[in-house]
């Protein structure tokens, strides 16, 4: 199995979702304790005592048991590093366990070769499994088939060549190698499927949630239409029926303020870094057409807002830019729990655009208008709950 399967399980395949991987690391975790569990257990409930019953003389006894501490010391190790989600470096260790698999087929002799203190013949092939984690299979295959090839010498060396030893020589290694290979490509082709079948659920939750968020854009869309469709077709209206004088300052006020509105929704739904200095720069531009100097500043970096907040923001002071007279001055102040919006404008008689405090949404909007001295000032404020 490639070392990168938990990204990319399919050949050429890009790296799928977060949670496709997440699925496929839980997987391959699950075969990781599974795997380190089998050799472990295997290593002490099996191959210790063929190894502590072993009647060989003293020397062969001392070879095959430090050949057995030094496979439990790798598996130990290969084992912790496994299951805390890294690998061992397959190379050495695939070397090392050679070389233990070689000692302990010396060190059995003829006598032993097939006696249950021969503990390489089923308990090694595990550790190969272990420590050629998440590498493609081909190399454990040549492993066993290494391993096979030191068996084979071992029972030509010693003259075991009866026909009746050749064919228990064939069923070992089939034997004790087929449950391994099962494992390791079972392991395999579980995480894959595992990977393919989260990033297919994942897709289809990704074009519900699309399918539900154009839905509510439309619904959202119609809502603001509504909404400016029916200021806008008052002042037509009485315009229409000649009961509003299109010189009457107050039917050119509200005109404006339809058409700010107007503006203002439409600008909601451009997909803009800013919406909220987007929508606020429309309102700007309209009171600009018609002869107000305006100054937009803006301090710091609004955070994402709901439409809603921007607005409960934008919608006081579009009200206020359509009644401005002489100048105006706009200044948006933010940071990611805070966005302060204020406007300064030459004071003369006209309504307040001051309302109660907004709750609701993401958070607070307070609004303020204070007016003295031949200014009118009015501030918005949103703060994060």
């Amino acid at each position: 199995m490639p070392e990168s399967a938990h990204t990319e399980p399919a050949a050429g395949r890009p790296v799928g979702t977060a949670a496709a991987s997440a699925v496929a690391d839980a997987s391959d975790r699950g075969a990781r304790v599974a795997a380190v569990t089998v050799a472990l257990a295997w290593h002490l409930a099996i191959d210790l005592p063929g190894l502590l019953g072993a009647g060989l003389d003293p020397a062969a006894s001392a070879m095959v048991a430090a050949g057995w501490l030094v496979t439990a010391a790798v598996g130990v190790a290969v084992g912790v590093r496994l299951l805390r989600g890294g690998l061992p470096p397959a190379r050495r260790l695939t070397v090392l366990l050679l070389v233990v698999d070689a000692a302990v087929f010396t060190a059995a002799g003829e006598r032993g070769l097939f006696d249950d203190a021969n503990w390489a013949w089923g308990g090694l092939v595990w550790f190969f499994l272990l420590v050629l984690w998440r590498r493609p299979v081909g190399w454990l295959l040549a492993l066993l088939g290494a391993h096979a090839a030191i068996a084979l010498g071992a029972v030509l060396g010693h003259g075991t060549t009866a026909p009746a030893d050749l064919t228990r020589y064939a069923m070992y290694v089939y034997g004790t190698s087929s449950l391994p290979v099962a494992l390791f490509a079972g392991a395999a082709a579980i995480t894959v499927l595992a990977w393919n079948r989260a990033d297919t659920a994942a897709a289809a939750l990704a074009v519900e949630a699309e399918r539900i968020a154009a839905e509510r854009a439309r619904r959202e869309r119609q809502a603001r239409l509504a909404l400016a469709g029916g200021t806008a077709e008052e002042v037509l209206a009485a315009l229409a029926a000649g009961e509003a004088d299109p010189a009457d300052p107050e039917v050119r006020r509200r005109c404006v303020l339809a058409a700010a509105r107007l503006r203002r929704l439409i600008a909601e739904s451009d997909d803009v870094p800013d919406p909220l200095l987007h929508e606020l720069r429309a309102a700007a531009d309209l009171a600009e057409r018609k002869g107000l100097p305006i100054e937009l500043v803006a301090v710091g970096s609004p955070p994402e807002l709901p439409v809603e907040v921007r607005r409960r923001l934008a919608d006081p002071l579009t009200t206020a830019l359509s009644d401005a007279r002489g100048w105006a001055r706009l200044t948006v102040v933010a940071n990611p729990d805070e966005v302060v919006v204020s406007m300064v404008t030459p004071d003369h008689e006209g309504p307040d655009a001051t309302g109660p405090p907004d709750p609701g949404g993401d958070g607070p909007v307070d609004q303020v208008e204070e007016r003295g001295g031949g200014i009118r000032w009015t501030q918005i404020r949103w703060r994060r709950t």
